[in-house]
């Protein structure tokens, strides 16, 4: 079992920075890969980008491509989403969640909201 906690959403302008953090609980963090999904009103909830168990593989979404870094940290269980250059289109609410290796993403945060203005 593991419970997800999201900070760092906010208000910024376009081209502006924000850095996502999630924090997990559970003594098997580095056993789950982890990932970051986003679901702006009205449609479907995306995933953004997501990150393997040992942290030597990453993948994005193409849309964040080039802007935005996933990481994590073991020794604090916890995962992050750098995202830079953003934009209005990148307004949501952002959740990470974990899986193991070949099973559903069946653990959630609450989410934080992200908005960027134009």
């Amino acid at each position: 079992q593991v419970h997800l906690v999201e900070s760092g959403g906010g208000l910024v302008q376009a081209g502006g920075s924000l850095r996502l953090s999630c924090v997990a609980s559970g003594r098997t963090f580095s056993s789950y890969l982890m990932g970051w999904f986003r679901q702006a009103p009205g449609k479907e909830r995306d995933l953004v980008a997501a990150i393997s168990w040992r942290g030597d593989s990453t993948s994005y979404a193409d849309s964040v491509k080039g802007r935005f870094t996933i990481s994590r940290d073991d020794a604090k269980n916890t995962v992050y989403l750098q995202m830079n250059s953003l934009k209005p289109e990148d307004t949501a609410v952002y959740h990470c969640a974990a899986r193991m290796s070949g099973g559903n993403w069946n653990f959630w945060g609450q989410g934080t909201q992200v908005t960027v203005s134009s």
